[in-house]
């Protein structure tokens, strides 16, 4: 797997994201986290993620998954040969739980942690984007608001992680660092495996090789 997994935004070293990817790589940014936006604002959060990647030389584009929702089997094989088609994803933060349930209505659930374990495409993002990776969501609702969610919530992650990410810790510019201070604390006491991270860092998983930078 070649995954770039930042506590928040790019991290201090986005030097890294960029040497996991062809030159001028081409990256589908996925912002379904922050659907619970207002519209304009979104927009904005969206075209901010395009401009820092375009800065670091890379080629982004956003894939909005709500395009794809309730579709079937036929959009999601549209969904796969266009994912398909990019070097890697960039995911970004926000709300873990509606990002779940995004994944889940378009499908892309079925297919993308078979495509990040053989290396089709680079899984990059920050916050919600690793949390989701996780075998479990459990604990999360400590800090992301599950009633965004329109409908039921899965509790389930993605399981291409063996085990949870915790951002945003010991990050005290960012506001949900003491929620995630919570979070680490239920992980402590009940035994849940998890990767404890402040902003600036990023866990960098290249192969059998595992860094956090």
């Amino acid at each position: 797997m070649k995954l770039y997994l930042s506590s928040f935004r790019l991290g201090d070293h986005p030097e890294r994201l960029v040497a996991l990817l062809p030159a001028a790589g081409r990256v589908a940014v996925i912002c379904n986290a922050i659907d619970a936006e207002d519209p304009a604002l979104r927009r904005e959060k969206v075209a901010a993620e395009i401009e820092w990647l375009t800065e670091l030389g890379l080629r982004p584009e956003e894939v909005d998954l709500r395009s794809y929702s309730n579709g079937g089997a036929r959009a999601d094989s549209d969904l796969r040969a266009r994912l398909t088609q990019y070097d890697g994803l960039w995911v970004r933060g926000g709300n873990v739980f509606l990002l779940r349930v995004a994944l889940a209505r378009s499908g892309a659930d079925m297919f993308l942690p078979e495509l990040i374990r053989s290396e089709e495409l680079v899984y990059a993002g920050y916050s919600a984007g690793p949390c989701v990776l996780a075998p479990s969501l459990r604990g999360l609702e400590l800090c992301d608001d599950v009633t965004q969610v329109e409908g039921e919530v899965i509790w389930e992650g993605l399981g291409v992680l063996d085990e949870a990410i915790v951002p945003h810790l010991n990050s005290p510019g960012h506001p949900e660092t003491e929620l995630l201070e919570k979070v680490a604390e239920l992980y402590e006491r009940t035994g849940v495996r998890h990767l404890k991270m402040r902003d600036g860092q990023a866990l960098v998983i290249d192969g059998e090789t595992r860094e956090l930078v």
